[in-house]
């Protein structure tokens, strides 16, 4: 069997609603904290896919978290063999760093429901299944575009919402697998004060959950599904 392999952050953040289409596509699924110490020995160009999620830190925070830059030099090595990886919120700009793109603060907190606008690339890719849905969106960095990707969604606060290198590499700054998981509780109390940041209210962001998480989720499933029909094609 196929083995895809999960990196996560911060544990509250895991695949969530990515997980069904990624075992539908036939792979078992392993996950991997970088606060193992198990992380440091991991080859990161293993696993026949590689899912890297979110987290608070910034890309450029390495001071604080030593195993940035090891991330890095590992998902570069990866990428230069073109092995199928998503990248998703922070495991996007991941991938921007190791494509040798700045990450930077952006000045703003991005938060709470809303589509993304997809330009034509972006329609005709499999985030089109994503066209006028609400998606869930908690951010406040972003990153130049990296040399040889394609960007396919922007938002109003930040152009650089989606980008994509042939068929094996997806990068998507926003979460779509977030609307039914119930660790969007645990975001909510645990990151209280982005939500200030954002002059966003906890009560209302739970009432969009509610009303725009399973359009969301859905949505984000397809996206990935037909991602993952087309790897290596």
């Amino acid at each position: 069997m196929k083995k895809a392999l999960i990196v996560r952050h911060v544990p509250r953040e895991g695949a969530a609603g990515y997980l069904q289409p990624i075992e539908a596509a036939g792979y078992a699924i392993e996950r991997i904290d970088v606060a193992s110490p198990d992380f440091a020995d991991v080859d990161l160009c293993t696993p026949d896919l590689l899912i890297m999620m979110g987290g608070p830190m910034g890309v450029y925070e390495q001071d604080l978290h030593p195993w940035i830059p090891l991330q890095i030099e590992k998902l570069s090595a990866r990428l230069e063999q073109d092995l199928p990886t998503l990248g998703v919120c922070l495991g996007s700009q991941m991938i921007a760093a190791a494509l040798g793109a700045p990450v930077y603060p952006g000045g703003r907190m991005e938060l709470g429901f809303a589509p993304v606008m997809l330009n034509e690339a972006g329609a005709e890719s499999p985030l089109r299944h994503l066209d006028g849905v609400p998606v869930l969106h908690w951010h406040s960095d972003t990153f130049d575009m990296p040399t040889g990707v394609e960007l396919l969604a922007s938002t109003e606060n930040y152009a650089h919402q989606a980008f994509r290198r042939g068929p094996n590499l997806l990068a998507l700054q926003f979460h779509a697998e977030m609307g039914e998981d119930p660790r969007f509780e645990d975001w909510l109390t645990h990151f209280w004060a982005d939500l200030d940041i954002a002059k966003q209210c906890g009560t209302a962001l739970r009432q969009d959950h509610a009303d725009h998480g399973p359009a969301a989720v859905a949505a984000g499933r397809a996206m990935i599904g037909e991602w993952l029909s087309g790897i290596g094609n």
